[in-house]
């Protein structure tokens, strides 16, 4: 007989997969390190010199745009004593030079010049350029992997995700103000509460309710996950009364919520006033940084302007209660913060899982104890 829940007395992945720094460890080589991670847009590196870091698993990488205007990715060390070169973002004309002792290498990667070479007889230094990593791009993001050729390139590893990313066109806004936060729970907690179906409806039945939760449509691609779902009947009668609002590029035809999770933790966010790029960026085994970078056409402010349409910005709200703050942020940190911290408890379990609504839960714990080489129960 079938049921509309799943049973089960403990989550698919063990609790040690949430608090254990080797577990944690293991994740950054096992599935940070071979995947393509998202680390900001082309707009990042617009001009020769321009750079931007990033941490991929293990490996510190940077991105610099060269001379003949190509991106081009580099293990961020060099090739002396393993110093880090570039720190967060910004633009070398000159060429890059390490803190420490002066080696210096042209954007392109060429180790160009070394202070006091003849303490160095021997050295080559066209044998000496900086490790490469690869760089790829799509619908203006900046994409980079660890190994310089990997074993697939961008467009096989999205598979077939773009023909369900949405009719949002990134390239075509500007972005405005960011949302950076920091929170005490696992990177899991984190995506599992984003693709979780089930929440919508309850934890945020104020702060988003201008869509038709029951309507939506989700699944994976491979290992990345789609969602969208349509405005509720009252919402639709106000995007017709304020249609100044949404995206110039966008019809009424386009309207709905396009909220995408591309594995393994890089959400893609397209509203009809907004896009966002929401990256969960794990710093250990029980905290994550999360940036919200958010674009549109000039109409308002990103962060704000997204509050006062999803949630009423706040107005009239009580900021000391998170779940009374008319903040879907603020909601959700509070119930990530809360699960990690009653996983400690030895009666920590999951009593049932909703077999529609929770089925994305379910599915990226199955991606992860993949990548993981370890067996879940179905």
């Amino acid at each position: 007989m079938s049921t509309d829940f799943v049973l089960g007395r403990t989550p698919l992945l063990p609790v040690e997969a949430y608090l254990s720094e080797e577990w944690f460890a293991r994740e950054q080589e096992l599935i940070f390190a071979p995947s393509w991670i998202c680390i900001g847009v082309e707009s990042d590196a617009a001009e020769p010199g321009d750079y931007l870091t990033a941490q991929v698993g293990r490996y510190g990488i940077f991105v610099v745009r060269g001379d003949d205007r190509r991106l081009r990715a580099f293990h961020n060390v060099c090739r002396h004593r393993g110093t880090q070169l570039l720190r967060a973002t910004g633009s070398s004309q000159t060429g890059i030079v390490c803190p420490y002792h002066n080696w210096t290498y042209s954007i392109n990667g060429d180790l160009v010049s070394i202070p006091q070479p003849e303490c160095f007889p021997g050295l080559r230094l066209e044998e000496r350029g900086l490790h490469a990593a690869s760089v790829e791009t799509w619908n203006g993001l900046l994409f980079v992997h660890p190994e310089p050729d990997p074993p697939q390139n961008l467009r096989e590893w999205l598979g077939g995700f773009p023909d369900k990313f949405g009719p949002h066109r990134p390239a075509l806004l500007t972005e405005v103000e960011p949302d950076v936060h920091e929170w005490d729970a696992n990177w899991k907690i984190v995506v599992e509460n984003y693709i979780d179906g089930y929440h919508l409806m309850h934890l945020h039945a104020t702060t988003l309710d201008q869509y038709d939760h029951l309507a939506a449509q989700t699944g994976f691609l491979g290992r990345h996950f789609h969602f969208w779902e349509p405005p509720t009947p009252e919402y639709r009668k106000w995007l017709e009364r304020n249609g100044a609002w949404r995206l110039a590029h966008l019809s009424a035809e386009d309207d709905g919520a396009y909220v995408h999770m591309l594995w393994p933790a890089t959400g893609l966010v397209g509203l009809e006033f907004a896009w966002s790029l929401f990256q969960v960026i794990p710093l250990s085994a029980t905290r994550t940084r999360i940036e919200v970078r958010n674009w549109s056409d000039g109409g308002g402010g990103g962060w704000s302007r997204l509050l006062s349409v999803l949630g009423g910005g706040g107005k009239g709200k009580d900021g000391s209660d998170p779940l009374a703050s008319g903040d879907f942020m603020q909601e959700d940190r509070y119930v990530c913060e809360q699960q990690q911290r009653a996983m400690r408890s030895p009666l920590f379990g999951v009593g049932a899982s909703a077999e529609r609504y929770e089925d994305s839960v379910r599915g990226f714990q199955r991606n992860v104890a993949d990548a993981m080489g370890v067996s879940v129960d179905a």
